[in-house]
């Protein structure tokens, strides 16, 4: 017979999101159940986000003996990597982050954390199957944070002995010789960046004809140039694999490569199939997704919430934190309380940088905007850091001056996406930001520049551009 609880919010799932939903039940002193079959911990820490980036900073050290020679430096060349070495090490910070995140489920939820699998009878009723039993749990709201999966396509069944998916990758103990890279956005273009600087030899294909998502072919241009020669890229066409007698053959529009294995980063799928919605009462759209709304995360028509990769709107960690406390805050007060959702920022660490920060520029209207450039050549400290040819792109509004978004490719990307990520959401002008201090040398003066560039294609006041008058 099944046992029954019932409680005011159910949460399932327990990363990011879920994590961020608990904290605002517990803030309301709601009681609460976290529900998750495990492992715990979140995408970002296991699979994801710090992994990747413990990766790309090990192949970055690698990486940075080639410019010993030019600054006199040598002796560099008997230098040597064990990359069995290198990699359990990534291994190992990756237990640590994923350990932390473990502990912060568990001693968060504390006695009401309930190892299983959840589906819902109805939409405030759950079952869940534990290893003791059969669990009902009634709740008056319910947060669906229940992550995603990577996308497997049919037809690489036959060959899965070969594939690894990105949730994969870090469980191998080694790495293979050869490397196939399936998707180039963002994260099939780190991983295959770190694996050829630390000597794997990597080809990468994409049925899209630029790289990382990037909407400015100005940018996308910089970017294809930075990384031509570290991975073969084949893109614009479809690709296939192929048996061989060793490992398998990855097929491209430019001929057969043998490869040892194939890292298949062709985006994520929303682990919301199994939760029994259609049969629950849930009106689902063509996609088999739930219809919600992007400002409260309240699915239409119940007390229901979804947040973070569960919903596949906006599949970043910092994105799932921001939805998570939104609909905790709702769920946990039965209130729609809308929120202004912050500018979207997204940052590819894959040395230089690519960094897209609001308004896409294939989203914005031609005849209304203004393009401030800024290339890297023409900036100090980018040229000290050895950052190659680079290219940042500020789009502002025509008419108010308004900044609206950015697109980049450039030594530490990262702060200067930070930066006009502030200023986008700060609803600031060029004239504003331009306004501010610029250190020199600093990567940040690419800012200064580009917003240079806009403003001497506005109307002018006749003061220094970026200067003040007392009143």
């Amino acid at each position: 017979m099944s046992k029954k609880i019932s409680v005011d919010v159910a949460i399932i799932g327990a990363g990011t999101a879920g994590l961020y939903a608990l904290r605002e039940v517990k803030r309301a002193n709601r009681s609460f159940v976290l529900i998750d079959s495990g492992p715990l911990g979140t995408t970002c820490a296991r699979v994801g986000c710090m992994p990747s980036k413990v990766a790309l900073h090990a192949a970055g050290l690698w990486r940075m003996r080639a410019e010993h020679a030019g600054f006199g430096i040598s002796g560099t060349g008997q230098l040597s990597i064990d990359t069995n070495r290198t990699w359990s090490r990534v291994r190992s910070m990756r237990d640590s982050f994923a350990a932390r995140g473990t502990e912060s489920a568990a001693k968060g939820a504390g006695e009401h954390l309930l190892h299983g699998r959840a589906e819902f009878v109805e939409p405030t009723l759950l079952r869940v199957a534990t290893e003791s039993g059969e669990q009902l749990v009634r709740a008056a709201a319910v947060v669906i944070a229940t992550g995603s999966r990577p996308v497997v396509p049919a037809f690489l069944d036959p060959f899965a002995e070969h594939c690894l998916t990105t949730d994969e990758l870090f469980e191998q103990e080694t790495l293979p010789r050869r490397l196939g890279v399936l998707g180039l956005g963002a994260i099939g273009l780190e991983m295959g960046l770190a694996m050829a600087r630390l000597g794997v030899e990597v080809v990468a294909a994409d049925m899209a004809p630029g790289i990382a998502g990037i909407a400015d072919p100005e940018v996308g241009r910089y970017a294809l140039e930075a990384f031509r020669g570290e991975i073969q890229m084949h893109l614009g066409a479809p690709a296939q694999l192929a048996a061989a007698e060793q490992g398998v053959l990855l097929r491209t529009g430019s001929g057969d490569v043998g490869v040892d294995k194939v890292l298949v980063a062709l985006g994520r799928r929303p682990n919301i199939d199994g939760l029994n919605l259609a049969e629950a009462g849930f009106v689902l759209d063509e996609h088999g997704m739930l219809k919600y709304d992007s400002q409260t995360m309240q699915v239409e028509g119940c007390p229901v919430f979804i947040a973070g990769d569960a919903n596949a709107e906006r599949t970043l960690m910092h994105e799932a934190a921001e939805e998570g406390a939104m609909a905790g805050y709702n769920a946990a007060r039965g209130v729609q309380q809308a929120f202004r959702r912050k500018v979207p920022l997204t940052i590819a660490f894959t040395q230089p940088d690519i960094v897209a920060v609001g308004q896409r520029l294939d989203q914005l209207d031609a005849e209304r905007i203004l393009i401030g450039s800024a290339t890297t050549a023409a900036n100090g400290r980018s040229r000290i850091l050895g950052g190659g040819d680079g290219l940042l792109r500020i789009y502002a509004d025509r008419d108010s001056g308004h900044l609206l978004g950015a697109a980049m490719v450039g030594s530490r990307g990262e702060h200067v996406a930070q930066l006009l990520a502030v200023a986008v959401q700060q609803g600031m002008t060029v004239q504003q930001l331009l306004q501010g201090p610029y250190y020199h040398p600093v990567v940040e003066e690419l800012i200064q520049s580009a917003l240079q560039d806009i403003a001497r294609q506005l109307p002018q006041s006749g003061l220094p551009l970026g200067l003040q008058t007392l009143p």
